[in-house]
């Protein structure tokens, strides 16, 4: 049977959608482009001028975010990059490790309290993370772990476990139990048909999974200007923070700050984006 003959659109049409197109895409990244202007101009003031074309241009804001050093003379900026990004890829490793195994069994078996169980991991998800910030700290200090990266990475972990443990979970769902019966068949014990089956046919979920949690720990401010007293101690939203005083507010530093902070989520996002787009269409097609 032939198909159905489709008529491209006028061209008063295209011209139309194509300019509310441009539109939209000019007042998203409008907000952008006006931080680019604040980090590359040398004054601290709020410029309240809507050009985005800064009056002199200059990359001193950035040297000095970077080039901070502490008391002692040591490269600050580098500490606190190095305590962002442990926190966040110890929170994402513990977060997927333990997730694994906890979405599988809730996937593949049935067991008193399972559906408790996925209740209440879904109720923990309803609540801030600021809400638990007193008896966070109360369990810290009497383990030892305040100003510590490892207490922080602990404590943004128990909200990256059931989220990570719900994502996962979905996604075993639509791996065929077949695969698994047939290996079975074949004389596979459980452990390898998990590790050589099911963990390569989750890679696409794994990674989705694992940069939310990566986002939320890098991302994350109060728990950690909460718990992180030292400013060697400090991950790079507290240390954007600190440009904003009572009396005063940094803004040129500030957005470059920001633009650095920025850039390796953006990155990552670059280098992941294949298994982003599997991971997150995963189960829209069933067949």
């Amino acid at each position: 049977m032939a198909s159905p003959n489709i008529q491209a659109p006028s061209l008063p049409r295209q011209i139309l959608v194509h300019a509310v197109l441009i539109m939209v895409s000019l007042a998203t990244l409008y907000p952008v482009l006006w931080v680019l202007k604040m980090a590359l101009s040398p004054s601290q003031a709020f410029s309240m001028n809507p050009s985005l074309i800064p009056d002199q241009v200059t990359l001193q804001n950035f040297v000095d975010v970077v080039m901070t050093t502490d008391s002692t003379g040591g490269w600050l900026f580098g500490r606190q990059l190095f305590n962002s990004i442990f926190v966040s890829v110890v929170t994402s490793a513990i977060g997927i490790v333990l997730a694994c195994t906890a979405g599988y069994s809730l996937s593949r078996w049935s067991f008193p309290g399972r559906d408790a169980g996925m209740s209440l991991f879904l109720i923990t998800q309803m609540f801030p993370g600021v809400v638990m910030a007193i008896p966070l700290y109360i369990l810290l200090d009497k383990l030892g772990l305040l100003d510590s990266l490892t207490g922080l990475a602990l404590v943004y972990a128990t909200t990256a476990i059931p989220f990570c443990t719900w994502n996962l979970k979905g996604y075993f769902d639509t791996i065929p139990k077949d695969l698994e019966e047939a290996a079975l068949m074949d004389g596979a014990d459980r452990w390898t048909i998990f590790t050589r089956i099911v963990l390569p046919l989750a890679r696409p979920a794994l990674v989705v999974t694992g940069l939310f949690s990566f986002m939320t720990a890098w991302n994350e401010f109060i728990l950690a200007a909460t718990f992180m007293g030292d400013e060697r101690s400090f991950t790079l939203p507290v240390v954007l923070q600190s440009y904003v005083g009572n009396f005063g507010t940094e803004w040129g530093r500030f957005a470059a700050g920001a633009i650095l902070v920025s850039v390796p989520v953006m990155a990552l996002f670059f280098l992941l984006q294949r298994f982003l787009v599997e991971g997150l269409t995963a189960g829209s097609v069933k067949g």
